[in-house]
């Protein structure tokens, strides 16, 4: 019976180790399930913005300076010495006013100075004559600005000649005026291209609202080339390209645990593109949450968390 007895504790034991061994796999087993189950859905940490509609201006941007929109050289009838100036630069002259009084006396023979008189009225903007200066007639004693006519000239390469036409609208900035803008159109095409540089030059009006522009200012120039109305817009951050394809992220439940918001791909057709906002001719709706930081690393399904909401465009931007 003793002997009975002993096999008996030891078959329960047996089976006691053999349950603790069965108990610990079965532990084993839902820790690395649950472990799998964390590697294979991580959530990633975006920014979003929402996708706007409004209008986007393509530009062309060139520099230039501020000229005067019509000027005249005032020459002397005769050749002689400037005996005297009547003008000064900036001064303001009517039609027939005295510029100059110019002799042309010789050894030997005296003459009256003649006066040389402006043929229009406007701005002294160039007074090469100095008193004392022997001058010719051919050479220019005054410079005189029409009115207060200003222009902007500028020079566009040839390869962006085919995007320029008359009356196309113009910004203008000026380094004097911080943040101002100022507005123009374009007024004259060359009809050629300088051989030696590969450019045509252009004339653009410039509004003068409050005579702040002067002839010879430093101008920054926004030539409007394509306007568009009514279009979808994002920060252009938000496009994917890849393997030929074009596409952003755009924000959803997660359908298997609500609590959880995805990623969802969204295949899009870019349009133009300016200052880093982009056109999307098709995919995206007007309040559509597109992921705009973080995305390089989705796929669609993905798990996210929005750290931030992006400040949405303006619709006029």
């Amino acid at each position: 019976m003793k002997r009975n007895s002993s096999i008996y504790a030891i078959a329960a034991l047996a089976v006691l180790f053999a349950g603790c061994a069965n108990a610990k796999e079965k532990n084993a087993g839902n820790q690395a399930a649950e472990v799998e189950t964390a590697v294979e859905k991580p959530v990633f940490a975006v920014n979003t913005a929402t996708a706007v509609q409004g209008e986007i201006s393509d530009y062309l941007a060139l520099s230039g300076d501020i000229i005067s929109g019509s000027t005249v050289d005032v020459y002397s009838d005769v050749a002689g010495k400037v005996t005297r100036l009547y003008v000064s630069i900036g001064s303001r002259v009517s039609r027939n006013q005295a510029i100059a009084a110019v002799d042309p006396s010789k050894p030997g023979m005296t003459y009256v100075p003649g006066i040389v008189r402006a043929p229009i009225a406007g701005t002294v903007v160039a007074l090469p004559a100095q008193v004392g200066m022997t001058v010719a007639q051919s050479v220019p004693l005054a410079r005189i600005a029409a009115g207060g006519a200003l222009e902007t000239r500028v020079y566009v390469a040839e390869r962006f000649i085919s995007k320029i036409a008359l009356n196309q609208s113009c910004e203008i900035l000026l380094d004097a005026y911080p943040g101002e803008l100022f507005k123009g159109s374009v007024t004259e095409i060359s009809p050629v291209v300088d051989p030696a540089s590969r450019t045509m030059e252009v004339k653009i009006n410039v509004s003068n609202s409050g005579s702040k522009l002067k002839a010879g200012m430093f101008a920054k120039v926004r030539i409007v080339t394509e306007k568009k109305s009514n279009i979808v817009k994002i920060p252009a951050t938000a496009l994917v390209s890849r393997f030929g394809e074009d596409y952003v992220f755009t924000t959803a439940t997660d359908p298997e645990d609500p609590a959880f918001m995805v990623a969802k791909k969204t295949i899009v057709t870019p349009g133009i593109l300016v200052d880093n906002v982009l056109e999307i001719q098709e995919g995206l709706t007007p309040d559509q949450e597109v992921i705009v930081k973080g995305q390089s690393m989705l796929n669609d399904g993905s798990r996210i968390n929005v750290v931030e909401h992006v400040q949405p465009l303006e619709s006029g931007e």
